[in-house]
């Protein structure tokens, strides 16, 4: 048998010998059946208990991401049911829920706090995102489905809200590193303490690593230097996949305030396989981002209000370290006649593209919470955002010089096109106005039902208006039936409405959102205190996706052209097998359809199985064992490559206390070094990185 499914059957065997060791609980009471369980604020805005949240929603605490010896948000997000972890030809992040997936992943919303990090330019995090490291969280929760009524744009597929720990969290000052292969090491420390009324923490995180030594045999300079007779590419070769990352939070309570400094700097980040998808281990990114944000709380503003207002402002850049070189030196480029034959000669110092983008981000908010109705809560709140791209640079050795009208040719010298007509994005704002409200209604004592509404105004493309309606039944103490209805929208991005003077693709002002309708049933299930079931099943009919539609003189603008459709169900397994094994495990099954080309729709795994074990050992020893099984993706239409592999990762951590405040830990990562990849772009002619993007293979970390 191979060995690692031995290890999964194992994991397996393991939790079934321990089944008859406690009996189950008949009798539970209701209060302390909910006293403990873990709590979520994102499904209503407000903290309550996830079984009776009105969302289909997941989270996961410090505590548990310890134990599996996680390093970043994206090992501890795969998970989460329904969510896979994918990748791009840069190795971005791709959060993909339920089928769900496009260039750039801007049908996810992130949030840090409750706040959006979404930036303009592709409607994502940040193409330099790079994840996030995990000391300073404090949970994450995850909303699979809709949010828009609650959350507005770009809550669509999905919502994750990263929460940061404050000073009410941080006990003690502490610190601790981590060292592996592939040269990384992290570095990070906490500190906390208290004057009078006010409270403070900070919490530092330091990172860097090379990477992998995982490798791309061809890439798209691979075709050229064969359709061009050159030989410059540096394939096979390495994917780029370096980084160092400083991240730094600040957070001070005083009273009813809470103030909150944030800064995320990247430098030194590699390109992954090119945003050509050519490789050139020289191209570096680097991004700033810097965050403030305060709340004020009244929770009595009067005997049956509560009030919360909240400013915050966000900066961030997209920057580029020296010349990023689209195509290696003696290269032609991608510069081709109708006849295959190069339209230049071949470019000296490669095909160099320095674009930059900078903006800045301005929210403020007002919620109201009126518990003064019989059997109602009411919730109603609006704000006003105001985003703007402020500053678009860009130097370049192809295309046209904007002050001479002449082709750039090769081995003429950079041209700062920043500022001028020829720039690839144009510089531009973005202002929205909206208003929703909330009531939660107990119908009966087993009944409640959440129903809100919000209005979106943009000073852009219109307005919008996103209902969401669900109800919960207290079937018994045991189960929770939950019926669910919602809509959301996704903002068009500024790439899609603005890129100009891009010879592939054109941005269109007049783009409608995306929007998304999902009908959702799920059941919580929890016989006794050691174990909970939870089910649901789902369906999804996605409009007006925004597409790049090819144009007769051969660009491609961007058009609401798509439709799909998907269902599935997921399952989620959490079991307290004895006081020192709890089995933790999830399936989940979609299928989606491009109802445009009546196909099934492409990368997303069909199937995903996730199983995990944590063992609490004599000696204070612990030990996290966990697998990842992806399935079933398939290939874009017209891409005749083979079905893309499936793939298992196994991941083992072992903790060991060796006094209160000393503690060591080993964590390995992909243990039988797994070939698992993501799917490549379909790329025409061909598929420029045909054998898909390689994953990091075993990586091995010590902590202290």
């Amino acid at each position: 048998m191979n060995k690692r499914y031995a290890l999964l059957l194992a994991v397996g065997l393991i939790s079934i010998s321990s089944h008859g060791q406690d009996n189950l609980d008949s009798d539970v009471d209701f209060a302390g059946f909910y006293g403990d369980e873990d709590f979520v604020s994102i499904a209503t805005g407000v903290v309550q208990p996830i079984a009776k949240a009105p969302a289909v929603a997941s989270v996961i605490t410090a505590q548990q991401i310890r134990a599996m010896g996680a390093r970043d948000i994206d090992q501890v997000l795969e998970t989460v049911p329904g969510l896979h972890v994918s990748r791009s030809s840069l190795y971005n992040s791709m959060y993909i829920f339920r089928g769900i997936n496009a260039d750039f992943n801007p049908q996810v919303l992130m949030l840090i706090n409750g706040i959006p990090l979404t930036n303009l330019f592709q409607g994502d995090r940040n193409l330099i995102w790079t994840g996030m490291p995990l000391e300073a969280i404090s949970r994450i929760e995850v909303i699979r489905g809709p949010g828009s009524a609650l959350y507005g744009a770009d809550a669509f597929a999905g919502v994750i809200n990263l929460v940061t720990k404050g000073p009410e969290e941080i006990e003690s000052n502490s610190a601790g590193a981590t060292i592996g292969n592939f040269g990384t090491r992290d570095i990070w420390l906490t500190a906390e303490g208290e004057n009078g009324d006010l409270a403070y923490s900070a919490v530092i995180e330091l990172g860097e690593t090379d990477g992998t030594d995982e490798q791309i045999e061809v890439d798209a300079q691979s075709l050229f230097d064969f359709l061009s007779g050159t030989s410059v590419s540096n394939a096979p070769g390495s994917v780029n996949r370096s980084e160092q990352n400083i991240d730094i939070r600040l957070e001070a309570l005083y009273k009813k305030m809470r103030l909150r400094l944030g800064g995320q700097i990247r430098k030194d980040i590699g390109d992954g396989a090119g945003v050509a998808e050519t490789l050139n281990m020289q191209n570096k990114f680097a991004s700033q981002r810097f965050n403030i944000d305060f709340t004020y709380t009244e929770e009595k503003l009067s005997k049956d209000t509560s009030f919360e207002f909240q400013a915050s402002y966000l900066d961030t850049s997209q920057e580029v370290e020296g010349d990023f070189i689209l195509y290696p030196s003696g290269s032609t480029g991608p510069f081709f006649d109708l006849f295959g034959m190069p339209l230049f000669g071949t470019f000296p110092n490669g095909v160099i593209g320095n674009p930059e983008i900078f903006e800045n981000h301005l929210r403020a908010s007002l919620r109201l919470d009126y518990k003064g109705f019989k059997h109602h809560s009411l919730t109603t709140g609006s704000g006003y955002y105001h985003g703007q791209i402020d500053k678009v640079t860009e130097e370049k050795n192809f295309g046209f010089n904007p002050f001479t009208g002449m082709i750039i040719l090769p081995g003429d010298p950079l041209v700062d096109v920043s500022d001028t007509p020829l720039v690839f994005l144009t510089e531009d704002e973005r202002e929205n106005h909206y208003l929703y409200i909330q009531d939660v209604w107990l119908l009966d004592n087993d009944w409640e039902l959440t129903a809100g509404l919000r209005y979106d105004k943009y000073s852009d493309f219109g307005s919008t208006t996103n209902p969401r309606i669900a109800l919960v039944w207290s079937t018994s103490y045991k189960l929770t039936t939950k019926f669910l209805y919602g809509e959301a929208f996704r903002a068009p991005s500024f790439a899609q409405t603005r890129a100009i003077n891009n010879p592939l693709i054109l941005g269109n002002l007049n783009l409608k959102p995306e929007e998304i309708e999902s009908y959702e049933i799920a059941f919580d299930y929890r016989p006794n205190y050691q174990l909970t079931l939870n089910t649901n099943f789902f369906y999804y009919d996605w409009t007006d996706i925004i597409q790049f539609i090819p144009d007769l003189d051969g660009t491609r603008t961007a058009q609401n052209a798509g439709e799909q459709t998907g269902y599935g169900m997921e399952f989620e397994v959490n079991w307290s097998a004895t006081d020192d094994l709890t089995i933790s495990s999830n399936l989940s099954i979609q299928n989606s359809t491009d109802e445009t080309l009546d196909v099934a729709a492409s990368k997303s795994p069909e199937k995903q199985f996730y199983l995990r074990g944590d063992w609490e050992l004599p000696e204070e020893w612990r030990v996290n064992m966990q697998a990842n099984w992806v399935m079933d993706r398939n290939r874009m239409s017209g891409d005749t490559r083979p079905q893309i592999d499936d793939y298992i990762v196994f991941d083992i951590s072992v903790h060991k206390a060796l006094t209160k405040s000393f503690e060591v830990g080993l964590t390995v990562n992909n243990a039988f070094d797994e070939d698992a990849r993501e799917p490549s772009a379909n790329s025409a002619p061909m598929p420029f990185i045909p054998n898909d993007l390689p994953l990091s293979g075993r990586t091995i970390l010590g902590e202290i």
